[in-house]
């Protein structure tokens, strides 16, 4: 008995495929995202309220796949299908609790009980992103402290552009990412403004930090324990209750007797 050189289809996706390769007419465009909805493989998705307003939430089977802001469901179909390149239908289900909770609570830890589903990111900005999600509520880092952090001390600028083009804002923090200038810079999700709101949700101060950074501080020290931090290593608070000794840069910090913090890691 002969047996086929063919391999079987490994999926609804190359059943499809093939189908369409063995068939003399050519198959609707709507075949294959039916397909996967019939299947189960369709993307789903839930509208939730967060700190912005109103947020669309889309999961796959390997995790959140995008979270968004739109003006309607049928909107936010069109830019999922248009981004993503897959099907997207309304969930039946209740949303996962730990994105529930998070949409309540931006700083709460439930992130790590999430997955994500980054496909069609390069390699560097699925490690930035991952880098991000590591920065603690309350907390900023500035986008060299991603860059260095990640083995790309030069790629400063491509560290911004990665932030832009999160697929889950909010879930994946790039709005605690600032300028190493100590302003705000911008925020995919609705520009500066809504990036100063949300980190006021999370009590951080934006009008000290961008205070101190008109005067050129860039880290604080504590003079008992002798390190020196970001200004916001362990939440605003530390400002005034713990690390005084103000730093305009990693050069004259040393210079003091001070060491990097190693909760924050100001310097390599």
């Amino acid at each position: 008995m002969k047996t086929s050189s063919r391999r079987a289809p490994a999926n609804a996706i190359d059943i499809v495929r093939e189908l369409r390769a063995a068939s003399s007419f050519r198959a609707p465009a709507s075949l294959l995202p039916e397909v996967l909805r019939r299947v189960g493989l369709a993307d789903l998705y839930w509208k939730l309220e967060s700190p912005v307003g109103p947020v669309y939430v889309a999961a796959s089977r390997a995790g959140i796949s995008m979270v968004s802001r739109a003006r309607s469901a049928e909107e936010f179909e069109r830019k999922f299908e248009s981004q993503r390149g897959r099907p997207i239908s309304p969930a039946a289900s209740r949303p996962p609790a730990a994105v529930r909770t998070l949409m309540k609570n931006l700083k709460c830890r439930d992130r790590e009980k999430l997955q994500f589903d980054l496909r069609g990111l390069s390699e560097f900005e699925r490690a930035v992103l991952m880098k991000a999600l590591e920065i603690p509520g309350g907390e900023i880092r500035p986008y060299s402290w991603i860059a260095r952090e990640i083995g790309h001390p030069e790629a400063v600028r491509a560290v911004g552009t990665a932030l832009g083009k999160n697929p889950v804002p909010l879930l994946i923090p790039c709005h605690r990412v600032v300028r190493a200038d100590g302003t705000l810079g911008k925020y995919s999700m609705g520009g500066s403004r809504i990036k100063r709101a949300l980190l006021e949700v999370e009590e951080v101060d934006p009008a000290t930090i961008e205070k101190l950074a008109s005067r050129g501080i860039r880290y604080l020290g504590n003079e008992e324990r002798r390190y020196y931090c970001y200004p916001t290593c362990g939440g605003t608070r530390s400002l005034v209750l713990s690390n005084k000794i103000p730093f305009h840069n990693e050069k004259e910090a040393l210079a003091a007797g001070y060491r990097p913090c190693k909760a924050c890691r100001p310097a390599a």
